[in-house]
């Protein structure tokens, strides 16, 4: 199959547009589309030299551009050389200034001063390093959620994703036959989420875990009993807490099962809060 080339721009650090293409291409999980990410464009010979390439790959052009001047010069290259291209943010900005009655300032988000909600995103990043695969059991009672499940149900990918949102995340490996420690139960009950896998899911995913590590697939960490074993004694914890919410994370991408644990979360705190004024 011909390869398919997604080309992002931004004059900042391209988060914003990165995220929404990934999101969409949820959407086609076989095209094979392979996205290029391309920051901090201030110029417009920056700017010309990556579409005369997106023009010879055949690519589209995804762009979140803030200043007027260097949308309008994409827009006329894109059409010069027949590209597909695609603006995220230059008619939501007009549309705002229109509803707002106020002019954009036109300012990169990367030259905009830091704001408090950038510290608070830093913070929970580092926590959550800290804190990840149960490094720290004494983070547990301050983290926002605790994630616990066995190996290689993506428990650290999701940390990362719950992190940059702001959330402090930690957590925890079931290893079987260990107990989990103590801290575990000083955490807020309604934050700790645990996570499950299909048997035959995991497996798969652990020998190729193995593949990569250069060990053998059939060393007992990727065999089918020492698997459903695992997964069995996991299921015995987490039926012992029946308020912590599990989640199948089978098939799913990360961003989808962040989305379902935040969602998870949001519910539990609105019935906790109808049950306090119903108490009033």
């Amino acid at each position: 199959m011909e390869s398919r080339f997604i080309d992002v721009l931004s004059d900042s650090t391209g988060e914003t547009a990165e995220k929404v293409v990934r999101a969409a291409l949820l959407q086609f999980p076989t095209a094979g589309a392979r996205m290029r990410l391309h920051t901090r464009l201030r110029t417009k010979d920056n700017v010309r030299s990556i579409l005369e390439r997106s023009a010879r790959d055949g690519a589209l052009v995804v762009f979140t551009i803030v200043s007027p001047e260097l949308r309008e010069y994409i827009h006329q290259v894109s059409y010069e050389l027949s590209i597909e291209a695609l603006d995220l943010i230059g008619s939501l900005i007009g549309k705002l200034s229109i509803y707002l009655e106020r002019q954009p300032i036109n300012m990169p988000s990367s030259m905009l001063p830091l704001s408090d909600e950038y510290f608070r995103r830093i913070e929970a990043v580092e926590f959550t390093v800290k804190s990840d695969d149960g490094k720290e059991p004494r983070n547990f009672k301050k983290a926002d959620i605790v994630l616990v499940g066995v190996s290689r149900t993506s428990k650290t990918p999701l940390s990362t994703i719950l992190a940059q949102r702001g959330l402090k995340v930690a957590n925890l490996p079931i290893v079987l036959g260990v107990a989990p420690p103590p801290e575990l139960e000083e955490a807020p009950k309604e934050r700790v989420v645990g996570l499950t896998i299909d048997i035959d899911h995991l497996i798969e995913i652990r020998k190729a875990r193995l593949k990569q590590l250069g060990m053998p697939v059939d060393a007992n960490y990727g065999l089918r009993e020492q698997v459903k074993e695992e997964l069995e004694y996991a299921m015995t914890i987490f039926r012992a807490h029946p308020t912590w919410p599990v989640i199948d994370v089978t098939g799913r991408a990360i961003e989808e099962t962040a989305v379902i644990i935040l969602e998870s979360l949001k519910e539990r705190d609105e019935a906790a809060r109808n049950a306090r004024a119903a108490l009033v």
